[in-house]
């Protein structure tokens, strides 16, 4: 495994991180935009040159130069590529936070951006929004409106917003504590319940803390929980970012646990990145790097903890998909498959090219739809050829965006996160549709 280069601190600056890179290449065949288009611009190597050239001087700014960063998926496809350890994921983001500063975006452009930040980080106003996208989802007006053509006729980033909706789920509220339900309980954890997941995922929350529980684990789910920031970190809203992993910080430093558990990808990469995020922060840094190093995504920390609750036979052919800010941010590839073969009856299918992005790429689906839905029908094709009876998807966002390119084919396609078909076998029963 190739090891990342020192950390940014205080002393290692951007000019540092970008004179890592020594224009190899290595990275160009791992960017998906690259892939797309074969323009240097858009590769990562290329983008690290407009960085120099924006410190230098070279280059100003412009709505082309904003374009190739904007044009970036930030899925670290190229961290996981470079043999020089370069830090693409720190240089992303200070770009992106230099751009939300400095620069000067269209005003349908910033008031679409702003909308979507005013809403995804935000579980309660989610909440609120959940109800009327259930009601056009389950009384048929979301078939009518797709079946009217009407969707062609608006602009491509709405459009999106009606491809990308999720489906309607039940809430499940939940409780400040579960007990483990083999005795004595071998660890205590506390759960981070996410953004999206929470309200339109819930089922993997509740999948979550019962396998925790079988397998001996305490969970707490401390409250009031607020986003962890990474939607807005990995978009160049630093400030924001911070402020709301200060709160979760705060809200978590309450409990005395063994680890904290994320089971959304995206989020994930961010807790462990707090550290980095407070860098320069010298009163939150200790308390940002306790709890990153207390982090612990639930497949890797399952596939750590030896198993005592009894796996029953899935027979089923399962596809699991890579995850960017899993497979490439954490490295965390071998875990989920781990716990999947553990599970009597059930057959691991590859998935060609498994470790290129699905296109979701947190927000970058809505604010880049044409290239989203581009790179997102290259990995329909691979999940396709897997010829797989279930996909197994470690990330909210990317389950989203593969089912509605599967819906665009008229194909179905269960998707389930891994501890959801962990929960199905450990507890007997078939997994919820």
């Amino acid at each position: 495994m190739i090891e990342r280069a020192t950390p940014v601190t205080q002393e290692r600056s951007t000019a540092d991180l970008i004179s890592d890179c020594v224009h190899c290449g290595f990275c160009l065949p791992a960017c998906p935009t690259y892939a797309s288009w074969g323009d240097e611009m858009d590769s990562p190597r290329g983008r690290i040159d407009l960085m120099k050239g924006l410190r230098e001087g070279v280059i100003s700014l412009d709505d082309t130069v904003v374009g190739h960063f904007d044009a970036c998926l930030g899925c670290m496809a190229c961290v996981t590529a470079c043999p020089s350890g370069v830090r693409y994921d720190l240089l992303i983001e200070s770009t992106r936070a230099q751009i939300e500063t400095g620069h000067r975006r269209s005003f349908a452009d910033a008031l679409f951006r702003n909308l979507i930040f005013a809403l995804f980080p935000y579980p309660q106003r989610l909440r609120l929004a959940a109800l009327p996208l259930g009601f056009y989802v389950r009384s048929g007006l979301q078939r009518l409106v797709r079946g009217s053509g009407l969707l062609r006729r608006l602009p491509p980033r709405l459009a999106q917003l009606d491809a990308l909706s999720p489906p309607a789920a039940k809430e499940t509220r939940l409780a400040a504590f579960y007990p483990a339900t083999t005795a004595p309980a071998r660890l205590r954890v506390a759960l981070v319940a996410g953004c999206v997941q929470r309200v339109f995922f819930p089922n993997v929350n509740a999948a979550t803390i019962r396998v925790l529980a079988a397998e001996g684990c305490d969970v707490v789910v401390p409250w009031p929980q607020g986003c962890c920031g990474a939607l807005s970190l990995h978009s160049g809203r630093a400030g924001e970012a911070q402020r709301f992993a200060a709160k979760l910080i705060a809200t978590f430093e309450r409990e005395r646990v063994d680890a904290i558990i994320i089971n959304a990808a995206g989020c994930g990469s961010t807790l462990k990145q707090y550290g980095e995020l407070f860098a320069a922060d010298d009163a939150m840094r200790a308390r940002a790097e306790a709890f990153a190093h207390k982090v612990r995504d639930v497949n890797e920390f399952l596939a750590d903890l030896a198993p005592v609750a009894t796996r029953h036979p899935i027979e089923k052919r399962v596809a699991y998909h890579d995850a960017c800010h899993l497979a490439h941010a954490q490295r965390i590839r071998s875990q989920p498959r781990a716990l999947l073969n553990s599970i009597p009856g059930l057959t691991l299918c590859d998935i060609p090219e498994g470790d290129q992005c699905c296109g979701s790429a947190g927000t970058y689906n809505l604010f880049e739809p044409a290239s989203a839905i581009e790179i997102g029908e290259r990995k329909v094709d691979n999940v396709l050829a897997a010829n797989a009876d279930l996909l197994a998807s470690a990330n909210p966002g990317c389950t989203l965006q593969i089912q509605s390119l599967l819906q665009k084919r008229n194909i179905t396609l269960r998707a389930a996160h891994p501890i959801e078909i962990l929960d199905a076998s450990i507890s007997g029963q078939a997994l919820a549709t």
